[in-house]
């Protein structure tokens, strides 16, 4: 089982953003995890396209970038994302019509395609497309903004996502991002997840990177 952390650059002071990348740079973190909102799918709106080249351009180039699309129609900005450096890109299940055109079009493009659900949102409705992803992207908050409350359910949502990789034969992995932090991470991990996605946690800690080595290593 992988045991990888991807800071989620929303919780970043952007005012400081070189210094936090550095940080990430230097740290045990694996991937940078960029959240973009367009205020229609979420009510909020974040970054673009450019952010992403622009932490490309600094970060470490053996770290991947995570790019998390939350947005409408996420299949009519595909290349621009890839040509500003994305190394994966979700998007989710609930805001694409035409889902299997869109995975082929990412996995075309070069990048690692993801699959991103709800907390509404039943696993089971990703039978048909899970053998042709890399990752599934549990949501255990509410999506749009940080420093939201875990919503415990997402245990038990693990494992049903969990038992429909193995049941499929997919080679897909888990990501869980919302609400992820010291006390949790390790259960997480223990019930499925590959990689974990924090935010507030991190960045507000006062020593970031021994925060990442305790989420990643189970430290308390």
């Amino acid at each position: 089982m992988k045991r990888i952390i991807a800071p989620s650059l929303l919780s970043a002071n952007l005012a400081f953003l070189y210094r936090d990348i550095k940080m990430l740079n230097e740290s045990e973190a694996d991937w940078y995890h960029i959240d973009i909102m367009d205020s229609s799918f979420v009510s909020n709106i974040s970054f673009g396209s450019s952010f992403v080249k622009s932490v490309k351009k600094y970060a470490n180039k053996n770290k991947s970038m995570d790019v998390h699309l939350m947005i409408m129609q996420p299949e009519r900005y595909i290349e621009q994302f890839k040509v500003c450096g994305a190394d994966h890109l979700h998007i989710h299940y609930e805001a694409c019509i035409h889902l299997n055109r869109t995975i082929f079009s990412i996995k075309e493009s070069g990048m690692k395609v993801g699959i991103a659900v709800n907390p509404h949102t039943p696993v089971y409705l990703l039978q048909d497309i899970i053998q042709d992803i890399d990752f599934v992207l549990l949501m255990s908050v509410n999506p749009g903004f940080s420093g939201q409350k875990f919503i415990k359910k997402t245990y038990q949502k693990l494992e049903d996502t969990k038992d429909l990789i193995l049941k499929k034969h997919s080679s897909a992995l888990i990501e869980v991002d919302g609400g992820v932090n010291l006390e949790n991470a390790s259960l997480l991990f223990k019930n499925g997840a590959d990689i974990l996605v924090a935010g507030t946690t991190i960045f507000s800690n006062e020593n970031p990177q021994k925060m990442i080595h305790r989420m990643k290593f189970g430290k308390t």
